[in-house]
């Protein structure tokens, strides 16, 4: 299975040939305009940096994902400042990819018991709109994913200004455990585990 992260909070997830892309963007700070293509398209929730539907050109075939919803919240207050949040759960090669969108609060124990144990948590970690970096920590102790892949934060000129920069949730992991790629893309292999960073291109 391969990743590959296009910026903020948009990934495509690839098994097969098939392609799903997540939660794309229209006009985040220092991201180029996306222009990508894939077989299905998941949005968490109806907000411009995660709904863009129209960057993406879809063509439907048979897909080797199975793939399940949990419904979760965009805040801390049960939904009452930003509404609802979907995460969706990704299961194809006996692997388990889960993107959290903007979740926005600690998890409660159902929503645990569903998404617990995945390969590969791809994780809000900038605050404002979403877990900040120490709540981002928490889900993901709670979760024990083997990789954790942090999304949804500034670096440099990246991302929105009123968010944590990436560092300060890096910082709450030791050094040996975070993997910062040359490129944006890697293949899910069972001798990759940390915290995995991949690197912008553009």
């Amino acid at each position: 299975m391969k990743i590959t992260w296009h910026g903020h909070a948009c990934f495509t997830v690839e098994s097969e040939g098939y392609r799903i892309v997540l939660d794309p963007y229209d006009k985040v700070r220092g991201y180029a305009p996306l222009q990508l293509q894939a077989n299905e398209v998941l949005c968490s929730h109806d907000h411009f940096d995660h709904n863009y539907r129209t960057a993406v050109t879809v063509k439907g075939s048979k897909s080797p994902f199975r793939i399940t919803p949990v419904e979760t919240f965009h805040d801390d207050q049960r939904g009452e400042l930003r509404g609802t949040n979907t995460v969706h759960i990704m299961r194809a090669e006996g692997l388990t990819v889960i993107h959290l969108g903007d979740l926005g609060h600690q998890l409660n124990r159902e929503q645990t018991a569903a998404l617990r144990g995945c390969d590969v948590l791809l994780i809000p970690v900038g605050g404002t709109y979403t877990v900040d970096p120490a709540g981002a920590k928490a889900v993901t102790e709670t979760l024990a994913p083997r990789i954790v892949v942090p999304m949804h934060y500034r670096r440099g000129d990246l991302g929105f200004d009123n968010i944590a920069p990436l560092e300060d949730f890096l910082r709450l992991f030791p050094a040996e455990k975070i993997h910062e790629l040359a490129g944006d893309s890697f293949e899910v292999t069972p001798e990759l585990s940390g915290v995995v960073v991949p690197r912008y291109q553009g």
